[in-house]
């Protein structure tokens, strides 16, 4: 098989698009406003006057900028800013917005009080606002009892046996599309060749296509619809009017619905051992099952969920293991013991030095570092007064970045994972890029799987070189965190 080339031409203008579409990282002078008003002091209000008698603390906090709010912030520097609040503002502050109100709640504690939830005070309405037009009823969608009837459904999607058989799947067009990638050269783009073979993994293990490849127009088109889709969530003008960009979400949504409604009118009646076959014919105990309307909505946030965030976690791990050549010979040493051979869940299980690579680069860039939740009732968070209908948001992935937990934060250090350090057990909420409690993500073990498959794959084929010595990536996190240059990596054959 020839390696693909990539064109010169293609090349130069996906790079003037990234420099040159207008975000708050791109637009010349943001990088001083966000100084500026990372410095400025704000003219704090309260939120609201905690009960007559109460031992409760009022919250308080700031409006930002008119209109934006802290968005210029949260979009160049996503967790690091979230830091910065705790640093200043403490575990709870209030960040008022015409887009978004809400209160941040931020450090370990106030991380488990929100996801154990053990009054249930917490809905997930908080996401409602932000992505619930995209991804109407899906899993993370749902609340207590009705989240808990559709999980069950669902789980069967992801026993051991199940997942047995994806491995299968992933492998096969693991091992083909990476082969294919072209070698010794600086123009090859990482993330979005990550987002390619990841569709085509989605498109046998969760639509089941045949292989990869089949209906090549098709899957591209539901692909870019899954993109435009994932990034609405982040837009900040949110009219459903061409051509902004939350227009374009509710037109993507649109496609992949009327694609999934099609695809089930063919499962319900034929086997397979894909996703969408499963959550077809699946039942709990009880003989519940799903209806085609609950089957689209769960779909499609299973495929945002593991397109994008197991293409992330691969991104941020090429470039430390390129920019660590002796992490990545040891877990190429592991990957050579198991050979080319077929892979299985056993044989993942002994890729451990890889799973210490993973966990730490989930922790460095958390795909999903914030989370949403609304209060149902008046309620009490860390001895501060949070009244019904307040939008809460969370920062697991700013717990990964605090020195008090983690040793030297900003060191890529895989070994913190390792006994005796275990650096990730010094607080229950200390390490949770896949959340906690009853919403925990169901899907952990299908990535971490999908991720080894993948990575193993890679390490047979190449050795991973940064462009030019000192390279680091610039991340865009105006949703979960993207490299704005593509993470340009050097693929240097081994064999």
């Amino acid at each position: 098989m020839s390696k693909t080339t990539i064109s010169t031409p293609a090349y130069l203008l996906d790079q003037a698009k990234r420099r040159f579409t207008p975000t708050v990282n791109t637009i010349p002078g943001m990088g001083l406003l966000e100084q500026r008003l990372l410095e400025h002091e704000w003219k704090q209000h309260t939120l609201a006057e905690p009960p007559p008698g109460s031992d409760l603390k009022a919250i308080t906090g700031d409006s930002g900028l008119p209109l934006l709010g802290h968005i210029v912030e949260m979009f160049r520097s996503g967790s690091d800013f979230a830091v910065h609040l705790y640093n200043t503002r403490g575990p709870v502050t209030f960040a008022d917005s015409p887009i978004l109100p809400s209160i941040v709640a931020l450090g370990p504690d106030a991380t488990q009080a929100i996801f154990s939830n053990r009054n249930k005070d917490y809905s997930q309405k908080g996401w409602h606002p932000v992505i619930g037009p995209f991804f109407n009823r899906g899993l993370m969608m749902l609340d207590f009892e009705e989240h808990m009837f559709h999980r069950r459904i669902m789980q069967e999607a992801f026993t051991r046996t199940r997942l047995t058989g994806y491995v299968e799947h992933i492998d096969h067009v693991a091992t083909s599309v990476v082969a294919d990638w072209p070698t010794d050269d600086a123009r090859f783009l990482f993330h979005p060749a990550m987002k390619e073979l990841t569709l085509d993994i989605a498109s046998v293990v969760f639509m089941g296509h045949e292989h990869a490849g089949e209906d090549h127009e098709l899957v591209t088109k539901v692909n870019d619809a899954f993109a435009t889709t994932t990034r609405s969530g982040g837009a900040i003008l949110r009219f459903s009017v061409p051509p902004f960009k939350w227009w374009q979400g509710l037109r993507a949504r649109k496609v992949l619905e009327d694609y999934f409604v099609e695809r089930i009118k063919e499962r319900r009646n034929s086997g397979g051992t894909d996703m969408l076959s499963v959550l077809c014919h699946t039942t709990d105990e009880d003989g519940n099952s799903f209806s085609d309307e609950d089957i689209v909505n769960h779909m499609i946030f299973l495929m945002m969920a593991a397109h994008d965030t197991s293409t992330s976690t691969t991104t941020t791990i090429a470039y430390h293991l390129a920019a660590n050549p002796e992490w990545q010979q040891r877990c190429r040493d592991e990957s050579d013991r198991l050979g080319d051979g077929p892979l299985d869940i056993e044989a993942l299980d002994k890729l451990e030095t890889l799973d210490l690579v993973i966990n730490e680069s989930l922790r460095m860039v958390t795909p999903l570092p914030f989370n949403m939740r609304q209060t149902v009732r008046d309620t009490d968070l860390l001895g501060y007064y949070v009244p019904a209908g307040t939008n809460v948001v969370t920062w697991p992935g700013m717990n990964h970045r605090l020195p008090e937990l983690w040793t030297e934060p900003d060191k890529f250090d895989p070994d913190r994972f390792a006994e005796p350090r275990s650096e990730h057990k010094k607080h229950r909420y200390a390490f949770a890029p896949f959340g906690g409690g009853a919403h925990k993500c169901i899907g952990m073990v299908f990535g971490q799987l999908e991720i080894k498959t993948i990575v193993h794959r890679m390490l047979r084929n190449y050795r991973l070189e940064l462009v030019k010595p000192g390279y680091t990536p610039k991340w865009d996190n105006g949703g979960m965190p993207v490299p704005m240059d593509g993470m340009p990596i050097i693929l240097r054959p081994i064999r």
